[in-house]
């Protein structure tokens, strides 16, 4: 009888463990993972020593214009092929930029609509230069692609004849408001249309959610600072003195907070994350399309950010220079456009990105570009905007209007509760859509504040 139990422990032993019949449904983070220790895999090495991922290898080198032109018409998604059709828009808009006078409705509308295939160009060359590189490296990138357009469009609203403040300031909420409620709720209703739940990962929910708050709390801190003082002892010009230089500081204290986050991600606990995005990839349900589908070369990949920034830049400009005329003379507000119409083209290609995540079942890659984008929006972009607009001499500071401070803080308060369960359906992100549609109506029907109908 012993004989035979002693059978059966090397049997069991032969056969190793037994695993429940249960299928996890998220990585489990080993103290090897945590430690960034598992093995790279799926890497190749092509000239140079440099490691390419298998995902992200084209085969090819150099520069190929044919085969470069048709890649990015088709690009990764038919979301992006879709805007692809809007480049003749781009041609449009820059004709009659320099031919026509006057016709500044045209002018806009049409910089307008040139936009999105610009910024997505962006951002399908971030996502191909992404998937050439490690896991978090390539979410970092792709984050800052993304926000490319976004920090184009901030300087080209700075540093115009006129600086058009307000519009910035209300561009800053608006994009992570975009972002925050309207992306992750076409992210979350997108994936419930394909299961009945996404479950994501505590590592990325968690982390976002508490820097979101953090974020919302430093930006809040100026404005709450010069509403208080107003009416008190000191005068107009001596208070926001005051606020400026306090949210110059406070630019600098979430720069270094972001730098952090960004050594948490990259350094420290790289191999959180790495496990996390390596399960999305295996659950790819588009994965195997991805794998034969035609790349862009490392130097292509360079050539079409440099056309895309290029041509982000130019249209951008015509962008701004049409702003005045249309809030002057078509009636339209500077909380409406700094809130809802700038930041909705400045972030289109983050959004693309993220909703064909969803789509294909990658839901902690689609979550990680919406919570990144939004914290970089917070934490580096914001504040960037502060400091140029210090070294420039520029009164710019963080003293937003109350509805839009009121309006950011309950937003990161609602998806923070959201994303507490760590799971979603398309219940959740149909509210986080309405919520977004409710703000959008309440900013078209929010007069001027008194300083901007001054300037006017």
């Amino acid at each position: 009888m012993a004989r035979t139990a002693s059978r059966d422990r090397e049997k069991s032993r032969a056969r190793g463990p037994r695993h429940s019949p249960r299928v996890a449904t998220l990585p489990q983070h080993t103290q090897d993972a945590q430690d960034g220790h598992h093995p790279p895999h799926g890497t190749v090495r092509i000239k140079g020593g440099l490691r390419i991922k298998a995902q992200g290898d084209s085969g090819r080198s150099g520069l190929h214009p044919i085969q470069f032109c048709k890649i990015i018409w088709m690009s990764n998604s038919t979301l992006s092929r879709f805007v692809n059709i809007l480049w003749p828009f781009v041609i449009a808009a820059i004709v009659i930029h320099y031919v026509r006078e006057g016709q500044h409705v045209l002018k806009f509308s049409l910089a307008y609509v040139a936009m999105l295939p610009c910024a997505n160009l962006v951002g399908f060359a971030g996502q191909e230069l992404a998937k050439k590189i490690p896991h978090m490296l390539g979410v970092l990138v792709e984050t800052t692609m993304g926000s490319v357009v976004e920090i184009i469009l901030f300087l080209v609203l700075l540093l115009a004849h006129e600086p058009q403040y307000y519009v910035i300031q209300a561009a800053i909420l608006g994009s992570i408001l975009a972002t925050m409620l309207l992306c992750l709720g076409l992210v979350f209703f997108t994936a419930g249309l394909r299961r009945k739940e996404a479950l994501f990962d505590a590592s990325i929910s968690e982390v976002g959610s508490g820097l979101l708050l953090i974020a919302g709390l430093g930006l809040a801190i100026p404005s709450i600072f010069h509403r208080s003082l107003v009416g008190g002892e000191l005068t107009p010009e001596a208070l926001n003195e005051k606020t400026t230089s306090l949210s110059r500081i406070v630019a600098i204290l979430l720069i270094i907070a972001y730098g952090v986050f960004v050594f948490f991600q990259m350094r420290t606990h790289h191999g959180i994350y790495d496990a996390v995005f390596e399960h999305d990839e295996r659950r790819d349900e588009d994965g195997h399309k991805e794998i034969y589908r035609e790349k862009l070369t490392l130097t292509e990949c360079v050539v079409a950010l440099a056309i895309s920034i290029a041509l982000v830049t130019f249209i951008a400009i015509a962008l701004v220079n049409e702003i005045p005329y249309i809030v002057h003379e078509q009636g339209i507000s500077d909380p409406f456009m700094g809130l809802i119409l700038v930041p909705l083209v400045e972030k289109a290609a983050e959004h693309l990105t993220a909703i064909d995540e969803a789509w294909d079942n990658q839901i902690n890659f689609a979550l990680s570009h919406c919570i990144g984008s939004t914290i970089q929006t917070a934490m580096l972009n914001a504040p960037l905007v502060v400091l140029v607009a210090w070294g420039r001499g520029l009164p710019m500071d963080f003293s937003f209007e109350i509805f839009d401070i009121v309006m950011l803080l309950v937003a990161i308060v609602t998806v923070g509760n959201f994303l507490r369960d760590q799971k979603s359906d398309y219940l959740e992100g149909f509210l986080c859509i309405i919520v977004y549609a409710a703000i959008a109506v309440a900013a078209a029907l929010y007069p001027n504040p008194p300083e901007v109908m001054a300037h006017h």
